[in-house]
């Protein structure tokens, strides 16, 4: 007997915009499932600012407290609740989230062009309607004219897996210029020729730039570059391992600096270590930290007892909360790139709106992005994602000054982190 699809996931909206919406899952338990669920929600733009989770391995019972980050994005409620659904085992529902495959194929690539009147931000602005259509950005390239007008050169996948119809292409260009307004000129849209496929693969970096994003002593510097003072300042991760409370569960309980993306971070570990969440509390932010208390078990259904297996988990556990992405810049010849870099889940999937945060703190600055690109970088202990932002010289805000790139980090790591 099924299960009714309006009882699986119910959202109820707040009583006014500062009043969190609460998503409610009510369906079958499987393998990572919270962190599949963190991650949409991510994905969507919105902020987990409390939850609960209960399963026993069978059925799982989960609310999300949720707010718009920043309070201006827009969400198509719907739209949320089809994703969320779409990852939930109760609603193999044929749909167009192919949810069966067990080694799906990369998507395809797509080539979107755009005509603009150039204007700084005009990329964001771009990633910002593309993001609510769903469409996630792979590579950029801009070839601005003497006029003022610049080519936006836009190679991106479908969240929605529908681009291959005309419809779909139709909807996503007519939708496009009606919300740049008179900034765009035209717009069209096709799929990439196989030239382009190298873009779903593995790039190497330079390895100086490698070692300095990914080097150990990053965990001891907090960042390679100057930081404000209050990020100086940052409270270590606390994680404790206690086996005296539950004959059948271990509790872990944290407490971290509250950053946009706790909730999946933590979960995301938790599915890569093959950690179940039993019970779970992430509590609202009290002056800027979040307590979380968490009864798991192993995979194989025991408690965590081995000393170094706990050692190993509160240290990812640390790493991971206190940075979850890394931020440099370097010089590529005469040019300034800025590279960001995540963690890649054991599923192959990347962080959500690394692009759009990103973009957006550099529109704020009025720093201009010639050429973007995600490429995927492995090292020994994992796989990353690296975004590449080839920015363009300001007279008004010189890239050679130390002082400047400084500011650049700065402000991208805060906004990455929602500070």
């Amino acid at each position: 007997m099924g299960i009714p699809w309006d009882d699986v996931v119910v959202i109820q909206q707040g009583k006014d915009a500062n009043e969190p919406c609460i998503v409610t899952v009510n369906c079958p338990d499987k393998a990572g499932l919270g962190c599949d669920l963190c991650r949409i929600i991510l994905e969507f733009g919105l902020r987990i600012t409390r939850a609960d989770i209960s399963t026993d391995g069978r059925w799982c019972y989960i609310v999300y407290w949720v707010l718009p980050h920043p309070a201006s994005v827009k969400v198509d409620w719907e739209s949320l609740k089809t994703r969320l659904l779409s990852a939930c085992p109760s609603c193999l529902f044929s749909y167009y989230f192919n949810q069966l495959s067990t080694s799906p194929s990369p998507p395809p690539i797509y080539l979107l062009k755009v005509w603009c009147v150039d204007k700084k931000g005009l990329l964001h602005d771009i990633n910002e309607i593309l993001c609510n259509l769903e469409l996630i950005i792979q590579r950029v390239k801009a070839m601005p004219t003497p006029d003022g007008r610049v080519l936006e050169m836009l190679f991106i996948t479908d969240g929605m897996e529908l681009l291959h119809t005309k419809k779909r292409q139709d909807y996503v260009c007519e939708f496009l210029m009606e919300a740049l307004g008179e900034r765009c000129i035209s717009s069209e849209l096709q799929l990439a020729g196989p030239e382009y496929g190298h873009l779903q693969g593995f790039s190497s970096l330079p390895p100086a730039f490698a070692e300095e994003l990914f080097s150990s002593e990053l965990l001891d510097k907090v960042s390679l570059h100057p930081l404000s003072q209050d990020m100086k300042t940052l409270k270590t991760p606390t994680v404790t391992v206690d086996n005296s409370l539950s004959p059948v569960h271990t509790l872990l309980q944290i407490q971290c600096v509250d950053q946009k993306g706790l909730c999946y971070d933590i979960m995301r570990i938790s599915k890569d270590s093959d950690i179940k969440v039993a019970f779970g509390r992430f509590s609202s932010s009290v002056e800027g930290f979040r307590n979380i208390d968490l009864f798991v078990q192993q995979n194989d259904g025991k408690k965590i007892i081995d000393p170094d297996s706990q050692k190993t988990l509160c240290s990812c556990l640390k790493e991971e909360m206190l940075h979850p992405l890394r931020v440099i810049i370097v010089s590529r010849g005469p040019d300034t790139e800025l590279l960001v870099a995540n963690p890649v889940e054991l599923s192959g999937k990347g962080r959500p709106r690394v692009f759009y945060d990103v973009t957006l703190a550099l529109k704020a600055l009025g720093v201009c992005i010639f050429s973007a690109e995600v490429v995927r970088h492995s090292t020994q202990e994992r796989q990353w994602e690296v975004y590449r932002f080839l920015l363009e010289e300001n007279r008004n805000f010189p890239l050679t000054r130390s002082q400047t790139r400084s500011q650049i980090v700065d402000k991208v790591r805060r906004t990455l982190m929602g500070w």
